[in-house]
């Protein structure tokens, strides 16, 4: 309902004032209700409005990022958002994690404690199965990891967390690294039970297949840069270039491009007639010296000189010269 009242409300409102509908004493009572606000001592909120918007900005970016490797690593449609941030008690966020999964403690170097990484398990063996060379989709009953397994999603979280190390560098300069793998909350005690955490929840989809991603922050870690936590501040401290994890991925990608080569010994010029008459032992002349490089095409553009002979008993190209460098052979 609008705060604001229309001509014909106050009209209303005036009209069932004097007629007695409405006292001014129920109105004014209404009006204090509204400023009275339940708070639990048990559960005092140490992160402010801001900060939970701060902390989403972080790792919208974060999600970003992960997406991007995510996406280069399995070759399939990826997408990882930010579902919600809220704070809450440790002890609500352990009950709320299902029993198996995949829980990675993350050391938040060189603040005090640590942190969590939580994947439900659909998600996490849909990319272990997309690492393997399977399809990505896991449509089995959800059971505990086997060592091989844990493994390859060990390496899965170590990434995240060089991902997730550069998502807070415009914050501070934490080195995350992952200190442990679990598949039980119950034996992972961080913090105690009532201690308030901010909880991160994506949403994750690999492939056809999708489910949840929790980070879980303990306030106590993040307390002595609890004031960068302001969005006036990452915004003015924010980066404006590409991060170098993005630069890393895309050189990866386009080192793995393929592209086709030719080594062109040199050319010439006959005439039909010369090339029908062609026979065994016929010489034709190059327009190029034996004591020349041969040119190296790279899609069409020439881009290197070289020169021919054998390696591993079968025909190769020597690179010596790049044309655009200077003409230093390397021979």
């Amino acid at each position: 309902m609008s705060e604001i009242l229309s001509q014909s409300e106050i009209d209303a409102l005036l009209a069932a004032l004097s007629t007695g509908e409405v006292k001014a004493e129920d109105i004014k009572s209404k009006e204090s209700d509204k400023k009275i606000k339940p708070y639990d001592f048990k559960r005092p909120d140490k992160f402010s409005k801001e900060q939970l918007h701060t902390l989403s900005m972080i790792h919208e970016n974060f999600a970003r990022l992960l997406t991007t490797y995510l996406s280069a690593q399995l070759r399939t449609l990826v997408q990882i958002n930010v579902f919600f941030v809220e704070q809450m008690t440790y002890n609500e966020f352990i009950i709320s994690v299902s029993n198996p999964s995949l829980i990675a403690v993350i050391d938040f170097s060189p603040l005090k404690g640590a942190a969590l990484i939580e994947i439900n398990p659909t998600i996490a063996f849909a990319i272990i199965d997309r690492l393997l060379g399977g399809t990505g989709e896991y449509k089995e009953k959800v059971r505990e990891p086997t060592e091989i397994e844990n493994s390859i999603i060990g390496k899965v979280f170590n990434k995240m967390t060089k991902i997730l190390t550069e998502a807070w560098q415009d914050v501070a300069e934490i080195d995350m690294t992952m200190e442990k793998l679990e598949t039980n909350s119950q034996f992972v005690q961080l913090v105690s039970p009532n201690e308030a955490v901010a909880l991160i929840t994506f949403s994750a989809k690999v492939g056809n297949t999708e489910g949840m991603l929790n980070i879980c922050i303990p306030h106590i870690v993040l307390e002595p840069i609890i004031s960068k936590l302001s969005t006036r501040i990452w915004l003015s401290t924010s980066k404006r270039e590409h991060s170098e994890f993005t630069k890393d991925v895309i050189k990866e990608k386009i080192s793995d491009t393929k592209s086709e080569i030719i080594a062109e010994l040199g050319r010439t010029s006959i005439t039909v007639r010369d090339f029908i008459n062609l026979t065994v032992g016929d010489v034709i002349t190059l327009d190029k010296s034996i004591h020349d490089g041969i040119d190296i095409y790279v899609e069409n553009k020439l881009k290197y000189s070289g020169t021919v002979g054998i390696y591993h008993n079968k025909l190769a190209v020597k690179v010596q010269k790049m044309y655009g460098m200077e003409d230093s052979f390397n021979g």
